[in-house]
């Protein structure tokens, strides 16, 4: 199955200024994260930001929300996304949903959980997923896998929203995110 551009949304999972110190390797995420949404924001697509409890741990990092033209953010207490109710109406719309953020054994774990027993097709960017340990990322990873998540790289994202090469999106997006070293 892979994503398609017109049926795909990227959701951003928390990833607040409290809480980005107490990630594993917490700034290469979010340089990450700052890749995959600048060039899902190139390529048209929809964007949503999530926080849990913005109160205690602070915002959404605003280098992520300030490469998006206007930027759609919830609040939310429960660890799930769709648990807390708080998703936009439009966002029922898109049957793919791509998902980053943190942490990647709570709340991302809990959102793909819903998601795909709303009959969602998810797809969690392993390489834009973090916990504040290793094995949680990765514990988390392997569950969401068994419970019927695809998991994909940034590139795998990008290439499939693109679907081909030799447009003019194509070789905008590659001159942009596709040469030299990546975070």
């Amino acid at each position: 199955m892979l994503m398609e551009f017109d049926k795909a949304a990227l959701m951003v999972i928390d990833v607040q200024d409290k809480l980005i110190p107490a990630i594993d390797h917490g700034e290469r995420l979010s340089a990450r994260i700052q890749w995959l949404i600048s060039a899902c924001q190139t390529l048209g697509t929809p964007i949503l930001f999530t926080e849990q409890y913005p109160r205690g741990l602070g915002h959404t990092q605003a280098a992520l929300t300030t490469l998006v033209d206007e930027p759609q953010v919830v609040e939310k207490m429960h660890f799930s996304v769709v648990a807390a109710g708080c998703l936009p109406a439009h966002w029922h719309n898109h049957s793919q949903v791509i998902v980053c953020g943190m942490e990647t054994h709570v709340c991302v774990l809990q959102t793909v959980m819903d998601l795909l027993k709303a009959g969602k097709e998810v797809f969690v960017v392993a390489d834009a997923v973090g916990s504040r340990t290793e094995e949680n990322r990765q514990l988390g990873l392997a569950r969401m896998r068994d419970a019927g998540a695809r998991i994909v790289s940034r590139e795998m994202v990008v290439f499939e929203l693109l679907h081909q090469s030799g447009t003019e999106q194509f070789k905008s997006i590659s001159k942009q995110f596709l040469v030299g070293e990546q975070p």
